[in-house]
C-alpha cells in the first residue's frame, strides 16, 4: 500500500459519513442551530485550537525525529490559523479546553504510525468537508474577505494531508502497519460522524436524510 491507496481506501470505507459531514447540516450540528457570524466563527477558531494542542501534546513527546519535527510544524500552523480566526472576531475569545470526542481519541494515540494516520490523514478529510461549509456559509452572508481566509485555511490543511500520506509511506515497514493507519484514520472520521449525528438528533433532525 501507499499513501494515495490509503487515501482511497479510507474514502471508500467511510463514503457515507464523509458525505454526510458535507452537507449543509454541518454548521447547524456545530454551532447548535445558532447559525450567526460570530458563533460560525467561535466553533471554527475551537476546531483550531483543539487541533493545536493535539500536534503540541504530540511534538513534546514524539520519538521519531522528523515526525516530531512535522507535528511541530503543524502546530504552529494550527496556532498561525487560530490567529488568523480570531482576528475575524469582533470581541474577545476564550478556548475551551474540552477536546471533544475527535481529538480525545488522538491524543490518547501513542504510536506514530496511529498519530500520523489520525491526525494528519482522517483529521484533515473531515477538516475539508468543514471548511467547505464554513466557506460557503460566508459567501452567502457576502462575506467574502473572511471566505478568502478560510480558503487559505483549507488549502494549507489539505498539504497537511499531503504531508501525512508522505510521512506514512517512510514510517509504516509494513502490511499491518498499513492497516493500522486505515483503521486509524477511519476511526477518526467515524468519531467526527458520530459527535455530528448525535448533535443533529439532539436537535431533532435525522442524519441519515441529509448527504
Amino acid at each position: 500500500m501507499d499513501g494515495e491507496t490509503l487515501r482511497s481506501a479510507v474514502e471508500r470505507d467511510k463514503e457515507t459519513e464523509l458525505a454526510r459531514l458535507g452537507s449543509q447540516q454541518l454548521l447547524v450540528a456545530l454551532t447548535d442551530a445558532d447559525l450567526t457570524r460570530e458563533r460560525v466563527l467561535d466553533v471554527a477558531a475551537a476546531s483550531e485550537h483543539a487541533a493545536r494542542e493535539t500536534f503540541r501534546g504530540w511534538a513534546d513527546d514524539e520519538a521519531n525525529g522528523a515526525v516530531r519535527e512535522a507535528f511541530a510544524a503543524v502546530a504552529d500552523q494550527e496556532a498561525d490559523h487560530l490567529r488568523r480566526v480570531r482576528a475575524e472576531l469582533d470581541g474577545d475569545w476564550e478556548a475551551d479546553d474540552e477536546p471533544g470526542p475527535m481529538h480525545g481519541y488522538l491524543r490518547g494515540r501513542d504510536e506514530t504510525v496511529e498519530r500520523i494516520a489520525g491526525g494528519m490523514v482522517g483529521r484533515p478529510l473531515v477538516s475539508h468537508r468543514t471548511y467547505n461549509q464554513l466557506i460557503g456559509f460566508f459567501v452567502n452572508e457576502a462575506d467574502e474577505a473572511t471566505a478568502d481566509v478560510l480558503r487559505e485555511l483549507k488549502a494549507e490543511t489539505a498539504e497537511t494531508l499531503t504531508e501525512g500520506l508522505s510521512l506514512l509511506e517512510s514510517t509504516c515497514e509494513d502490511e499491518a502497519a498499513w492497516e493500522t493507519a486505515r483503521t486509524v484514520a477511519g476511526y477518526t472520521v467515524q468519531l467526527a460522524y458520530d459527535d455530528y449525528a448525535d448533535a443533529l438528533q439532539g436537535l431533532g433532525f435525522d442524519p441519515r436524510s441529509v448527504c
